[in-house]
């Protein structure tokens, strides 16, 4: 299984988790193997500037991405994801490596809108 968590920084497993998925300076994707993980790497988000609704979730897939961990996301940026096959799962925090050891446990699970996207009345990509 491959899982993608939004960084901000290149650190690998040693990332702080990013809260904004769409403008994250980085994608730390894990190759996870019987719930141990084999390996990550970084990949610097090319579209963290500007980017158009949909977009993301194709560059996710195509890197062979099942699930997406982040701090907060809209609704409509879960429903691009989930029209892809890729689970997203929001409340992530702390270190790359502790958001994926939390949802490989069954700690972190599902999703609910961050409260920008609430506020704002629309599925903003966050």
């Amino acid at each position: 299984m491959k899982i993608a968590v939004t960084a901000e920084s290149d650190q690998g497993l040693g990332s702080p988790v990013s809260y904004h998925f769409g403008r994250c300076p980085y994608y730390i994707f894990v190759n996870v193997e019987d719930s141990k993980l084999t390996d990550s790497v970084a990949v610097p988000n090319i579209s963290a500037a500007n980017h158009s609704p949909g977009e993301l979730p194709v560059f996710i897939r195509r890197n062979g991405v099942g699930v997406l961990l982040t701090s907060g996301m809209g609704s409509q940026a879960v429903d691009f994801f989930t029209q892809y096959g890729i689970e997203v799962v929001t409340g992530a925090q702390g270190t790359v490596q502790q958001a994926i050891e939390q949802y490989l446990s069954g700690q972190l699970r599902g999703y609910s809108p961050c409260p920008q996207s609430q506020e704002h009345g629309h599925g903003h990509n966050h």
